[in-house]
């Protein structure tokens, strides 16, 4: 089964004083069949983590493995299939393409894949009815409410059966009752396809839904929720 290794990586941004210490030393391992929450703060470090786990990132020091490759050690086009085939990302801000349809947006990966359009919307169709979006799918971006764009976003991060699930703050956009609906799915994800999850969120909320549960501070990990920076939260 696939796992997601990162090893002592480094991720420094310079800046005018001190340089900002993004991913410091951070060691993490996501086990098939797991979904992991990682809680922080905005500015903590969980996005530029994402971006390094999926190879949008080249770290300073350390090294990205899943399923046993080297991600660092990967052409660009190796990482590009990477990208494609074994990810599902759940980007914070919905990337949507502004003149297609939510149907077809959920089939973009589908399509860099080498499907057909009429075989990559078939597969599209019931994840877009899964999540709620069954009467939207003929409508554009722009006349989709922000919680709808997000769950074309996540259509189309799922629609591929990715071997592995990676989320930035996927339920920003979403109402209580959505948001309970897509972490429950999300965990089911994991658990049923034996695939290894990370959730990054800075909603306490969120982790009830986490198998485990890791707190980012100033690019560090530490065990569980960390209950003053939650409190400081809240």
């Amino acid at each position: 089964m696939s796992a997601l290794e990162l090893r002592d990586l480094v991720k420094h941004y310079p800046s005018a004083g001190e340089p900002v210490r993004a991913v410091d030393r951070l060691s993490l391992t996501l086990s098939p069949g797991e979904l992991t929450a990682l809680y922080g703060p905005s500015g903590s470090g969980k996005t530029t983590l994402l971006m390094l786990a999926v190879g949008l990132l080249a770290p300073d020091r350390g090294t990205v493995h899943f399923d046993g490759r080297d991600i660092g050690s990967m052409s660009e086009r190796e990482q590009a299939r990477y990208r494609l085939r074994d990810v599902g990302f759940i980007f914070q801000s919905f990337h949507l393409a502004g003149g297609a349809t939510a149907l077809d947006n959920a089939t973009t990966k589908l399509i860099g894949d080498g499907l057909s359009l009429r075989e990559a919307r078939r597969r599209a169709q019931p994840w877009l009815e899964r999540l709620g979006l069954r009467d939207r799918e003929a409508q554009m971006p722009a006349q989709l409410s922000m919680g709808e764009r997000q769950r074309v976003a996540i259509a189309r991060a799922l629609v591929n059966e990715p071997k592995l699930l990676l989320a930035d703050e996927p339920t920003g956009n979403l109402d209580s009752k959505r948001t309970r609906e897509i972490l429950a799915l999300l965990a089911d994800i994991c658990h049923t396809r034996d695939i290894p999850g990370l959730l990054v969120t800075h909603d306490t909320e969120a982790l009830s839904f986490a198998d485990r549960v890791q707190t980012l501070r100033d690019g560090r990990l530490s065990d569980g929720l960390d209950r003053d920076l939650a409190g400081a939260a809240l």
